[in-house]
């Protein structure tokens, strides 16, 4: 049985570690060459946040899920 909050949640969650690690991966990039262009560093600085920010979003989603299906299942048993 699929759970499509669940599946959402869970996608989030990888989404966001996906774009997670190409950021932190731009942003060693861009201190390795010494930090040349602060933009670039800038807007990774800030899409790291919004990754963050994803991913507790979706954790979040989840945790309701789950909490959701619990109370459903205390109240049937």
């Amino acid at each position: 049985m699929s759970i499509p909050s669940i599946s959402n949640g869970l996608m989030g969650i990888y989404n966001g570690l996906n774009n997670l690690k190409h950021d932190a991966q731009e942003i060693a990039s861009a201190t390795a060459k010494g930090g040349e262009d602060t933009a670039d560093l800038a807007k990774s600085l800030v899409d790291l946040n919004i990754d963050r920010n994803q991913i507790e979003a979706s954790v979040k989603v989840v945790q309701a899920v789950d909490e959701t299906l619990g109370t459903l299942l205390n109240v049937k048993a």
